[in-house]
Protein backbone atom coordinates (compact mmCIF):
# COMPACT_ATOMS: atom_id res chain seq x y z
CA UNK A 1 0.00 0.00 0.00
CA UNK A 2 2.74 2.46 0.86
CA UNK A 3 4.03 2.47 -2.72
CA UNK A 4 0.95 4.49 -3.70
CA UNK A 5 0.80 7.19 -1.02
CA UNK A 6 2.35 9.87 -3.24
CA UNK A 7 5.12 10.12 -5.82
CA UNK A 8 7.47 11.36 -3.09
CA UNK A 9 6.74 8.41 -0.82
CA UNK A 10 6.95 5.98 -3.73
CA UNK A 11 10.43 7.20 -4.57
CA UNK A 12 11.49 7.25 -0.91
CA UNK A 13 10.62 3.60 -0.38
CA UNK A 14 12.46 2.33 -3.40
CA UNK A 15 11.34 2.24 -7.01
CA UNK A 16 12.95 -0.17 -9.43
CA UNK A 17 16.45 1.18 -9.27
CA UNK A 18 19.83 -0.38 -8.68
CA UNK A 19 21.78 2.63 -7.49
CA UNK A 20 23.26 2.36 -4.02
CA UNK A 21 26.61 2.57 -2.31
CA UNK A 22 28.91 -0.36 -1.63
CA UNK A 23 29.17 -1.11 2.07
CA UNK A 24 32.21 -3.34 2.18
CA UNK A 25 33.10 -6.94 1.61
CA UNK A 26 32.47 -8.44 5.02
CA UNK A 27 30.61 -7.45 8.14
CA UNK A 28 29.40 -8.91 11.40
CA UNK A 29 25.74 -9.55 12.12
CA UNK A 30 24.29 -9.80 15.58
CA UNK A 31 21.01 -11.51 14.87
CA UNK A 32 18.79 -13.66 17.06
CA UNK A 33 21.28 -16.26 18.16
CA UNK A 34 24.51 -16.08 16.19
CA UNK A 35 27.24 -13.98 14.68
CA UNK A 36 28.48 -14.77 11.22
CA UNK A 37 30.48 -13.24 8.43
CA UNK A 38 28.45 -12.65 5.29
CA UNK A 39 29.65 -11.57 1.88
CA UNK A 40 28.07 -8.41 0.49
CA UNK A 41 27.97 -8.01 -3.27
CA UNK A 42 27.12 -4.35 -3.89
CA UNK A 43 24.81 -3.82 -6.86
CA UNK A 44 26.08 -1.87 -9.82
CA UNK A 45 24.31 1.22 -11.10
CA UNK A 46 21.88 0.64 -13.92
CA UNK A 47 21.12 3.42 -16.38
CA UNK A 48 17.90 5.39 -15.90
CA UNK A 49 16.72 4.60 -19.43
CA UNK A 50 17.41 0.91 -18.85
CA UNK A 51 15.31 0.94 -15.68
CA UNK A 52 12.43 2.65 -17.45
CA UNK A 53 12.51 0.17 -20.29
CA UNK A 54 12.36 -2.74 -17.85
CA UNK A 55 9.63 -1.26 -15.69
CA UNK A 56 6.72 -2.56 -17.76
CA UNK A 57 6.95 -6.16 -16.49
CA UNK A 58 3.94 -7.53 -14.60
CA UNK A 59 4.32 -11.02 -13.10
CA UNK A 60 1.21 -12.94 -12.11
CA UNK A 61 1.71 -15.69 -9.56
CA UNK A 62 0.25 -18.10 -12.10
CA UNK A 63 3.13 -17.15 -14.42
CA UNK A 64 5.82 -18.23 -11.94
CA UNK A 65 8.57 -20.13 -13.68
CA UNK A 66 8.39 -23.91 -13.62
CA UNK A 67 10.71 -25.39 -11.01
CA UNK A 68 13.14 -28.12 -11.93
CA UNK A 69 11.97 -31.54 -10.82
CA UNK A 70 14.67 -31.64 -8.13
CA UNK A 71 13.71 -28.21 -6.74
CA UNK A 72 10.01 -29.06 -6.81
CA UNK A 73 10.69 -32.30 -4.96
CA UNK A 74 12.84 -30.51 -2.40
CA UNK A 75 10.20 -27.84 -1.78
CA UNK A 76 7.59 -30.58 -1.40
CA UNK A 77 9.75 -32.23 1.28
CA UNK A 78 10.21 -28.89 3.01
CA UNK A 79 6.47 -28.16 3.04
CA UNK A 80 5.84 -31.55 4.70
CA UNK A 81 7.76 -30.29 7.74
CA UNK A 82 4.86 -27.90 8.45
CA UNK A 83 6.74 -24.61 8.27
CA UNK A 84 4.84 -21.73 9.86
CA UNK A 85 5.60 -18.00 9.83
CA UNK A 86 6.57 -17.37 13.45
CA UNK A 87 8.50 -14.09 13.78
CA UNK A 88 9.75 -10.79 12.42
CA UNK A 89 12.85 -9.34 14.07
CA UNK A 90 13.68 -5.65 14.52
CA UNK A 91 16.67 -4.19 16.38
CA UNK A 92 15.84 -1.56 18.99
CA UNK A 93 17.79 1.01 21.01
CA UNK A 94 15.63 1.37 24.13
CA UNK A 95 13.65 -1.66 25.39
CA UNK A 96 11.65 0.44 27.82
CA UNK A 97 10.39 2.77 25.11
CA UNK A 98 9.78 0.02 22.56
CA UNK A 99 7.99 -2.33 24.95
CA UNK A 100 5.75 0.51 26.12
CA UNK A 101 4.89 1.42 22.52
CA UNK A 102 4.05 -2.09 21.39
CA UNK A 103 2.26 -3.21 24.57
CA UNK A 104 0.52 -0.10 25.91
CA UNK A 105 -0.08 1.67 22.60
CA UNK A 106 -0.44 -1.14 20.06
CA UNK A 107 -1.96 -3.63 22.49
CA UNK A 108 0.52 -6.47 22.08
CA UNK A 109 1.40 -8.91 24.86
CA UNK A 110 4.97 -9.38 26.04
CA UNK A 111 5.10 -13.18 25.93
CA UNK A 112 8.77 -14.03 26.42
CA UNK A 113 12.29 -12.70 27.05
CA UNK A 114 15.76 -14.13 26.53
CA UNK A 115 18.80 -12.42 28.10
CA UNK A 116 22.16 -13.43 26.63
CA UNK A 117 24.41 -11.37 28.87
CA UNK A 118 27.52 -13.28 27.83
CA UNK A 119 26.88 -12.29 24.22
CA UNK A 120 25.62 -8.80 25.05
CA UNK A 121 22.05 -8.83 23.82
CA UNK A 122 18.45 -9.49 24.89
CA UNK A 123 15.40 -10.60 22.95
CA UNK A 124 11.83 -9.52 23.68
CA UNK A 125 8.92 -11.31 22.00
CA UNK A 126 5.49 -9.73 21.61
CA UNK A 127 2.27 -11.10 20.18
CA UNK A 128 -1.23 -9.87 19.35
CA UNK A 129 -4.13 -11.71 20.98
CA UNK A 130 -7.84 -11.11 20.65
CA UNK A 131 -9.95 -10.37 23.71
CA UNK A 132 -10.21 -13.37 26.00
CA UNK A 133 -7.37 -15.26 24.28
CA UNK A 134 -4.40 -13.71 26.08
CA UNK A 135 -2.38 -16.39 27.90
CA UNK A 136 -1.05 -15.91 31.43
CA UNK A 137 2.69 -16.07 30.81
CA UNK A 138 5.72 -14.83 32.73
CA UNK A 139 8.36 -13.76 30.19
CA UNK A 140 11.48 -15.87 30.62
CA UNK A 141 9.63 -18.83 32.16
CA UNK A 142 9.50 -22.37 30.84
CA UNK A 143 5.81 -21.93 30.05
CA UNK A 144 6.63 -18.80 28.06
CA UNK A 145 9.33 -20.66 26.09
CA UNK A 146 6.92 -23.51 25.42
CA UNK A 147 4.32 -21.09 24.10
CA UNK A 148 6.81 -19.13 21.99
CA UNK A 149 8.22 -22.11 20.11
CA UNK A 150 4.89 -23.82 19.55
CA UNK A 151 2.62 -20.87 18.80
CA UNK A 152 0.39 -20.98 15.76
CA UNK A 153 0.67 -17.20 15.54
CA UNK A 154 3.44 -14.78 14.66
CA UNK A 155 5.47 -12.73 17.12
CA UNK A 156 7.45 -9.52 16.87
CA UNK A 157 11.00 -10.08 18.11
CA UNK A 158 12.75 -6.97 19.41
CA UNK A 159 16.54 -7.38 19.68
CA UNK A 160 18.45 -5.09 22.04
CA UNK A 161 22.25 -4.98 21.90
CA UNK A 162 23.43 -4.01 25.39
CA UNK A 163 26.48 -2.00 24.41
CA UNK A 164 25.57 1.43 23.11
CA UNK A 165 27.88 1.85 20.13
CA UNK A 166 26.13 4.99 18.98
CA UNK A 167 24.68 3.15 16.00
CA UNK A 168 21.32 4.46 14.85
CA UNK A 169 19.24 1.63 13.47
CA UNK A 170 18.09 2.00 9.91
CA UNK A 171 14.32 1.94 9.46
CA UNK A 172 14.48 1.08 5.77
CA UNK A 173 12.62 2.79 2.92
CA UNK A 174 15.62 4.49 1.42
CA UNK A 175 16.79 3.73 -2.11
CA UNK A 176 17.91 0.11 -2.42
CA UNK A 177 16.39 -1.00 0.90
CA UNK A 178 14.47 -4.26 1.03
CA UNK A 179 12.51 -4.05 4.28
CA UNK A 180 9.56 -1.67 4.23
CA UNK A 181 7.33 -1.85 7.30
CA UNK A 182 5.21 -3.83 9.67
CA UNK A 183 1.47 -3.18 9.91
CA UNK A 184 -1.47 -3.37 12.31
CA UNK A 185 -5.12 -3.73 11.40
CA UNK A 186 -7.92 -1.90 13.19
CA UNK A 187 -11.64 -1.24 12.72
CA UNK A 188 -11.46 2.53 12.29
CA UNK A 189 -8.16 3.96 11.06
CA UNK A 190 -9.19 7.59 11.66
CA UNK A 191 -10.34 7.01 15.25
CA UNK A 192 -7.38 4.80 16.13
CA UNK A 193 -4.87 7.24 14.66
CA UNK A 194 -6.47 10.06 16.64
CA UNK A 195 -5.91 8.03 19.81
CA UNK A 196 -2.34 7.25 18.75
CA UNK A 197 -1.65 10.94 18.21
CA UNK A 198 -3.10 11.76 21.63
CA UNK A 199 -0.58 9.29 23.09
CA UNK A 200 2.31 11.12 21.45
CA UNK A 201 2.79 8.91 18.39
CA UNK A 202 4.12 10.73 15.32
CA UNK A 203 3.26 9.95 11.72
CA UNK A 204 4.87 9.66 8.33
CA UNK A 205 1.39 9.85 6.82
CA UNK A 206 -1.93 10.47 8.53
CA UNK A 207 -5.10 8.81 7.17
CA UNK A 208 -6.43 12.02 5.61
CA UNK A 209 -3.16 12.87 3.85
CA UNK A 210 -1.94 11.93 0.41
CA UNK A 211 -3.86 10.30 -2.41
CA UNK A 212 -4.60 7.10 -0.50
CA UNK A 213 -7.09 8.10 2.18
CA UNK A 214 -7.98 5.81 5.05
CA UNK A 215 -4.58 4.34 5.83
CA UNK A 216 -1.65 5.73 7.77
CA UNK A 217 2.00 5.23 8.60
CA UNK A 218 3.09 5.86 12.17
CA UNK A 219 6.63 5.84 13.56
CA UNK A 220 7.66 3.50 16.36
CA UNK A 221 10.34 4.68 18.86
CA UNK A 222 13.16 3.60 16.50
CA UNK A 223 11.62 5.20 13.44
CA UNK A 224 10.33 1.99 11.85
CA UNK A 225 7.26 2.55 9.72
CA UNK A 226 4.09 1.04 11.20
CA UNK A 227 1.23 0.95 8.71
CA UNK A 228 -2.28 1.31 10.14
CA UNK A 229 -4.73 -0.55 7.89
CA UNK A 230 -8.51 -1.00 8.08
CA UNK A 231 -9.98 -4.44 8.72
CA UNK A 232 -12.63 -5.80 6.42
CA UNK A 233 -16.28 -6.05 7.38
CA UNK A 234 -15.79 -9.82 7.65
CA UNK A 235 -13.50 -9.42 10.65
CA UNK A 236 -14.62 -10.65 14.05
CA UNK A 237 -11.54 -9.35 15.90
CA UNK A 238 -12.40 -7.38 19.05
CA UNK A 239 -8.93 -6.06 20.00
CA UNK A 240 -8.25 -2.54 18.72
CA UNK A 241 -5.05 -3.55 16.93
CA UNK A 242 -3.58 -6.81 15.65
CA UNK A 243 -0.17 -7.29 14.04
CA UNK A 244 -1.12 -7.90 10.43
CA UNK A 245 1.80 -7.60 8.05
CA UNK A 246 5.53 -7.60 7.34
CA UNK A 247 6.52 -6.05 4.02
CA UNK A 248 9.71 -6.89 2.10
CA UNK A 249 10.66 -5.94 -1.44
CA UNK A 250 11.63 -8.73 -3.81
CA UNK A 251 13.58 -8.80 -7.05
CA UNK A 252 11.82 -11.64 -8.88
CA UNK A 253 8.41 -13.12 -7.99
CA UNK A 254 9.21 -16.17 -10.13
CA UNK A 255 11.84 -17.12 -7.53
CA UNK A 256 10.41 -15.71 -4.29
CA UNK A 257 6.86 -17.05 -4.63
CA UNK A 258 7.90 -20.71 -5.02
CA UNK A 259 10.20 -20.40 -2.00
CA UNK A 260 7.51 -19.10 0.34
CA UNK A 261 4.47 -20.78 -1.20
CA UNK A 262 5.77 -24.20 -2.29
CA UNK A 263 8.61 -24.56 0.20
CA UNK A 264 7.61 -22.64 3.33
CA UNK A 265 3.99 -23.75 3.03
CA UNK A 266 2.40 -20.30 2.83
CA UNK A 267 -0.83 -19.62 0.96
CA UNK A 268 -1.10 -16.84 -1.61
CA UNK A 269 -4.19 -14.99 -0.37
CA UNK A 270 -3.99 -11.75 -2.35
CA UNK A 271 -2.24 -10.52 -5.47
CA UNK A 272 -2.44 -6.92 -6.70
CA UNK A 273 -0.84 -5.39 -9.79
CA UNK A 274 -0.39 -1.68 -10.47
CA UNK A 275 1.15 -1.38 -13.95
CA UNK A 276 0.65 2.38 -13.99
CA UNK A 277 2.90 2.63 -10.92
CA UNK A 278 5.20 -0.25 -11.95
CA UNK A 279 4.79 -2.49 -8.92
CA UNK A 280 2.89 -5.55 -7.69
CA UNK A 281 2.07 -6.88 -4.22
CA UNK A 282 1.79 -10.53 -3.22
CA UNK A 283 0.32 -11.39 0.20
CA UNK A 284 1.07 -14.80 1.70
CA UNK A 285 -0.17 -16.29 4.96
CA UNK A 286 0.43 -19.32 7.14
CA UNK A 287 -3.10 -20.56 7.71
CA UNK A 288 -3.71 -22.21 11.11
CA UNK A 289 -4.21 -25.98 11.07
CA UNK A 290 -7.72 -26.92 10.03
CA UNK A 291 -8.34 -23.63 8.25
CA UNK A 292 -9.76 -24.31 4.79
CA UNK A 293 -7.81 -22.63 1.99
CA UNK A 294 -9.45 -19.58 0.45
CA UNK A 295 -11.74 -20.26 -2.48
CA UNK A 296 -11.37 -16.83 -4.08
CA UNK A 297 -9.02 -15.90 -6.89
CA UNK A 298 -6.10 -14.01 -5.27
CA UNK A 299 -6.45 -11.40 -8.01
CA UNK A 300 -10.12 -10.79 -7.17
CA UNK A 301 -9.65 -7.40 -5.51
CA UNK A 302 -12.76 -7.31 -3.32
CA UNK A 303 -12.72 -10.97 -2.25
CA UNK A 304 -8.99 -11.08 -1.52
CA UNK A 305 -8.98 -7.74 0.30
CA UNK A 306 -11.91 -8.87 2.42
CA UNK A 307 -10.22 -12.17 3.24
CA UNK A 308 -6.88 -10.62 4.20
CA UNK A 309 -8.57 -7.86 6.19
CA UNK A 310 -10.29 -10.44 8.38
CA UNK A 311 -7.19 -12.48 9.22
CA UNK A 312 -5.86 -12.26 12.76
CA UNK A 313 -2.37 -13.50 11.95
CA UNK A 314 0.08 -11.44 9.91
CA UNK A 315 0.66 -11.86 6.20
CA UNK A 316 3.98 -11.56 4.45
CA UNK A 317 3.68 -8.82 1.83
CA UNK A 318 6.18 -9.20 -1.00
CA UNK A 319 6.48 -6.07 -3.13
CA UNK A 320 7.92 -6.34 -6.63
CA UNK A 321 9.06 -3.21 -8.46
CA UNK A 322 8.69 -4.18 -12.10
CA UNK A 323 11.87 -4.73 -14.07
CA UNK A 324 14.25 -5.59 -11.25
CA UNK A 325 14.07 -9.26 -12.24
CA UNK A 326 15.75 -8.40 -15.55
CA UNK A 327 18.73 -6.59 -14.02
CA UNK A 328 21.42 -9.17 -13.14
CA UNK A 329 23.21 -6.70 -10.85
CA UNK A 330 20.22 -5.58 -8.82
CA UNK A 331 20.08 -6.61 -5.16
CA UNK A 332 18.07 -5.24 -2.24
CA UNK A 333 19.78 -4.52 1.05
CA UNK A 334 18.55 -7.11 3.57
CA UNK A 335 18.83 -5.05 6.78
CA UNK A 336 22.08 -6.58 8.07
CA UNK A 337 24.64 -4.50 6.18
CA UNK A 338 26.95 -2.24 8.17
CA UNK A 339 25.34 1.18 8.40
CA UNK A 340 21.97 -0.19 7.29
CA UNK A 341 21.10 -2.50 10.18
CA UNK A 342 17.59 -2.46 11.57
CA UNK A 343 15.29 -5.21 10.34
CA UNK A 344 17.10 -8.49 10.89
CA UNK A 345 15.11 -11.49 9.72
CA UNK A 346 11.85 -13.36 9.60
CA UNK A 347 11.53 -16.83 11.12
CA UNK A 348 9.66 -20.10 10.66
CA UNK A 349 8.96 -23.07 12.91
CA UNK A 350 9.47 -26.53 11.39
CA UNK A 351 9.21 -30.09 12.65
CA UNK A 352 12.86 -30.91 11.88
CA UNK A 353 15.54 -28.26 11.35
CA UNK A 354 18.13 -30.59 9.81
CA UNK A 355 15.68 -31.93 7.26
CA UNK A 356 14.43 -28.43 6.46
CA UNK A 357 17.97 -27.21 5.80
CA UNK A 358 18.72 -30.23 3.64
CA UNK A 359 15.60 -29.54 1.58
CA UNK A 360 16.47 -25.83 1.19
CA UNK A 361 19.94 -26.73 -0.08
CA UNK A 362 18.53 -29.42 -2.37
CA UNK A 363 16.30 -26.75 -3.91
CA UNK A 364 19.36 -24.62 -4.62
CA UNK A 365 19.13 -22.39 -1.55
CA UNK A 366 21.93 -21.27 0.77
CA UNK A 367 22.40 -21.37 4.52
CA UNK A 368 23.91 -18.48 6.47
CA UNK A 369 24.15 -20.65 9.59
CA UNK A 370 23.94 -24.41 9.65
CA UNK A 371 22.19 -26.23 12.53
CA UNK A 372 25.51 -27.57 13.83
CA UNK A 373 27.28 -24.20 13.61
CA UNK A 374 27.79 -21.42 16.12
CA UNK A 375 27.19 -21.34 19.85
CA UNK A 376 23.52 -22.21 19.54
CA UNK A 377 23.24 -25.49 17.75
CA UNK A 378 19.95 -26.84 16.52
CA UNK A 379 18.67 -23.70 14.84
CA UNK A 380 19.64 -22.34 11.44
CA UNK A 381 19.46 -19.31 9.18
CA UNK A 382 18.70 -19.74 5.51
CA UNK A 383 18.86 -17.10 2.80
CA UNK A 384 15.74 -16.60 0.73
CA UNK A 385 16.05 -15.79 -3.01
CA UNK A 386 16.64 -12.12 -2.19
CA UNK A 387 19.20 -12.80 0.52
CA UNK A 388 16.89 -12.04 3.45
CA UNK A 389 17.71 -14.00 6.60
CA UNK A 390 15.13 -16.67 7.40
CA UNK A 391 15.53 -18.28 10.82
CA UNK A 392 14.61 -21.97 11.01
CA UNK A 393 13.62 -23.15 14.51
CA UNK A 394 12.37 -26.51 15.74
CA UNK A 395 8.69 -26.46 16.62
CA UNK A 396 8.36 -27.02 20.37
CA UNK A 397 12.05 -26.38 20.99
CA UNK A 398 14.42 -28.89 22.54
CA UNK A 399 14.16 -30.67 25.89
CA UNK A 400 12.04 -29.98 28.94
CA UNK A 401 13.08 -26.31 28.89
CA UNK A 402 11.68 -25.84 25.37
CA UNK A 403 14.77 -24.00 24.15
CA UNK A 404 15.26 -23.13 20.46
CA UNK A 405 18.80 -24.53 20.58
CA UNK A 406 20.45 -27.62 21.97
Amino acid sequence: LCRRVSPTYMRAIGSATASCTAVGSYFKIRSCCFQSSVVVRPPSRASHSHRRRLSTTVMSASQSQSLSSSSAEAYARLSQLRPSFQQTMLRIKNPTASLKFYTEVMGMTHVDTYDFNDMGFSLYFLQSFDEGAKPALEPGSVDAHKHLWSTQGTVLELTHNHEDSGEVYHAGNEEGDGFGHIAFNCDDVYASCKRLEEQGVTFKKKPDEGRMKGLAFAYDPDGYWVEIVPRSDKSEIKQEFNLSQTMMRIKDPARSLPFYRDGMGMTLVRESHYPEANFSNYFLATLPPGTPPPTHDPQDRDASKGYVGALHGPVLELTHNHGTENDPDFKHKNGNEQGKRGFGHIGFLVDDVDEACAAIEAAGGELAKRPEGGKMQGLAFALDPDGYMVEIVKRGGYGDAFQPYK
